[in-house]
């Protein structure tokens, strides 16, 4: 069953523009008008010039922001296709959630993208009261897929540069390897869900290509995380992983080395949910089971493994 949920196959490399045609359409049919007094743009200046739109919950529960980087492999997707997600994030969690427009490739390959996503993190961070939080401890860095990719570098670079890092970040099923070929990858999900879900090995590697053009360079940790020669002094971390997506298994192995590296890191795998879930309507089991482990950790709570039986739905 879970085939006929699988996205169409695309050359990605061919139709990227396609499908950002495709996205925006659809972002459209699911964006009612009386929502969008919830949602206001972030003012720019000479310090921040990156597109930023903050969605306020309709129950504010946290003072937390969220400063959230979407996926779309570094290609696809904006501040427009993931309002639907950021407004159900935003009523879900209880805080307000600033969602970054960074560039894209192929007209921005790496590493444009994450420079645009290190300047908005570095000036919440060094000015919180822009997005409402009282200090940078409030502020905590989300990403899915290339998103999340994105979260897990910053955190390192902010580091490296000397800026102050976050205390949270989220990393929902998140890219931290370069090396996606079931013939040589590390990682045995890449080989069992690679060929037939949501997302599939020669997709990835297509973004890949666009993103990251020089095959080389992939292995910069600035591009696989996982490489990273030194991962101390990280952010307590929840990376969410989805039980049927080649990304399964190095999203796990980051939790784990960040872990082995001193830090706190908590991971959780979605039972049955596919690659991309976060998405998905409020109804969806998956959606639910990602949000009460979120929440477990916004309030500072352990986070189990896997949690088979739920309590209350969302």
């Amino acid at each position: 069953m879970l085939h006929l949920f699988a996205a169409p196959r695309l050359n990605i490399r061919e139709d990227y523009e396609k499908v950002r045609r495709i996205q925006r359409r659809v972002a459209a049919l699911l964006m009612p008008p009386y929502r969008t007094s919830r949602w206001q743009p972030l003012p720019c200046d000479e310090h921040l010039h990156v597109p930023v739109r903050i969605f306020q919950p309709k129950v504010k529960r946290r003072e937390d922001v969220l400063v959230f980087f979407h996926g779309g492999g570094w290609v696809t997707g904006d501040i427009d296709t993931y309002t639907p997600a950021c407004a159900r994030m935003a009523d879900l969690t209880g805080c307000a959630v600033a969602s970054v427009n960074y560039r894209l490739a192929p007209e921005h390959p790496f590493p444009a993208g994450l420079e645009d996503c290190y300047d908005v993190a570095r000036v919440l961070l060094d000015e919180p009261h822009r997005v409402g939080a009282a200090d940078a401890g409030q502020i905590i860095l989300v990403g899915d897929s290339a998103g999340g990719n994105f979260a897990a570098v910053i955190s390192s670079l902010l580091r490296e540069r000397g800026h102050l890092p976050p205390n949270r970040q989220i990393l929902i099923y998140p890219v931290t390897h370069w090396d996606h070929d079931p013939e040589t990858s590390p990682f045995d999900s890449v080989r069992s869900h690679g060929g037939d879900y949501r997302l599939t090995n020669a997709e990835v590697e297509d973004y890949f290509d666009l993103y990251v053009p020089d095959r080389q360079q992939r292995r910069d940790p600035h591009v696989a995380p996982l490489l990273a020669p030194d991962l101390s002094s990280q952010p307590a971390t929840l990376v969410i992983t989805a039980e049927l997506d080649l990304l399964r298994d190095e999203g796990e192995a980051y939790g784990r080395a960040l872990a082995d590296a001193g830090n706190t890191a908590q991971t959780y795998r979605v039972e049955g949910a596919l690659h991309g879930f976060i998405s998905l309507p409020r109804i969806s089991q998956s959606v639910q089971d990602a949000y009460e482990v979120i929440n477990a950790f916004l309030d500072g709570d352990p986070v189990e493994g896997e949690r088979r039986n739920r309590r209350e739905p969302i």
